[in-house]
């Protein structure tokens, strides 16, 4: 799981592993397998930084 910040400022841990898109416009959006969808503040490179320094940690 990774840790993200929706626009009211709470954080939350997502399941990087539901991700079916990640798109900037300009707020970057994430949309799951399951429906859901949510609004971050983080910028869509330091969501795919985060994914990856998650895996790294789990292969190690």
């Amino acid at each position: 799981m990774i840790i993200l910040t929706k626009l009211n400022d709470q954080e939350f841990a997502l399941n990087h592993r539901l991700i079916e898109t990640i798109q900037e416009n300009p707020d970057t959006t994430i949309k799951l397998s399951n429906g859901n969808t949510y609004i971050v503040k983080e910028p869509l490179e330091y969501v795919l930084r985060e994914i990856k320094n998650f895996e790294k940690g789990v292969r190690a």
